[in-house]
């Protein structure tokens, strides 16, 4: 096999990521609802949510790198796991602050944790299905944490609606992933 050659991932692998992708899509979609419904109303919730959410992706990376050949074969997995739970103790300390902190520390996090899908999608190119949708996300994540960390200094304070409409285009591209994975298994039964 040529250097230029795909190396397919196994069946079980794609059907985790498959899996994977499915779950990351539903849990962002429930997240939005929350986020645009109960959590712009009660401030309890919205702050429940604003910690929820990077420690979802922490502990996501965590068992997709776990179920992908263990921590130390996906570093940037790894590295994310350690951003998201960073992130999670800097947002419960930036909610003592303002929300303009809070969502400097979501701009910071959506660069890292973009960059680093971004990262994994490259390297798992060659394997499995659907990265394109991945590195689309990971590189549109990185732009959004720039966008979110201008608005962090603006004088009108942010809301988690700010936060909402980031995860529903990260819910997007996990489906648009999950969808494409199930079509080529499709694909590949029939043929």
């Amino acid at each position: 096999m040529t250097r230029h050659q795909s190396v397919p991932a196994p069946a079980g692998q794609e059907l985790w990521l498959k899996r994977y992708y499915f779950a990351r899509t539903a849990f962002s979609a429930l997240w939005v609802a929350a986020a645009f419904t109960v959590g712009q109303h009660s401030p309890v919730i919205g702050t429940l949510l604003l910690v929820a959410y990077p420690a979802w992706d922490a502990l996501a990376n965590y068992v997709d790198a776990s179920r992908s050949g263990g921590l130390g074969r996906n570093r940037t997995q790894t590295t994310n796991v350690v951003v998201s739970l960073a992130t999670t103790l800097a947002v419960v300390l930036a909610l003592t602050m303002s929300m303009n902190w809070v969502i400097g520390v979501f701009g910071v996090w959506a660069i890292l944790s973009g960059l680093l899908q971004l990262g994994t999608a490259l390297r798992r190119w060659k394997s499995s299905g659907a990265q394109w949708a991945m590195i689309l996300s990971g590189a549109q994540s990185a732009l959004a944490g720039a966008f979110f960390i201008v608005q962090a200094r603006m004088p009108m304070p942010p809301s988690i609606s700010n936060v909402a409409g980031y995860a529903a285009i990260g819910a997007f591209y996990f489906l648009i992933s999950a969808m494409w994975l199930t079509v080529s298994q499709m694909r590949g039964k029939a043929a």
